[in-house]
């Protein structure tokens, strides 16, 4: 919901597109362009415009829905460990250098940190978010 390079909106929408979720994207004014921009699928996608996102997953958290953040934190799981989703889900992925804000961090159920070997702190959030999409959808 906070990333860095637009670009990346359109990638995770063809990984939803792929693993039958829905993209839910803020009202900001560069997200129409962004999509269009990444996004080769030739059929309409499942795309979800939400309000304020901190206020929207208080909301669904409320309602019952399992709030995952794709994060590094203490509490954290590692990837492998993630079981499949067994309800209404939604991950979280925050901005590439400062990740997920304050606000939406208190409504996560949980954060899952996907292990890196090498010298980098974060992947790309559009490859994270479809590595984690993809172990939700239980296709890994």
């Amino acid at each position: 919901m906070w990333p860095l390079h637009g670009t990346n909106l359109g990638t995770l929408l063809r990984t939803c597109d792929a693993v039958g979720a829905c993209l839910a994207v803020p009202p900001f004014r560069w997200v129409d362009e962004a999509i269009a921009r990444g996004n080769t699928l030739r059929r309409p996608s499942c795309i979800h415009r939400i309000g304020d996102p901190a206020d929207w997953l208080k909301r669904e958290r409320a309602n019952g829905t399992r709030i995952i953040g794709v994060e590094l934190a203490d509490e954290a799981i590692r990837l492998a460990d993630l079981p499949p989703a067994n309800r209404r889900t939604i991950m979280v992925l925050g901005h590439e250098t400062t990740g997920i804000p304050p606000e939406a961090l208190n409504q996560l159920d949980l954060a899952v940190e996907i292990p890196m070997v090498g010298t980098g702190h974060s992947l790309n959030v559009a490859v994270a978010g479809s590595l984690v999409l993809y172990k939700l959808a239980g296709l890994l």
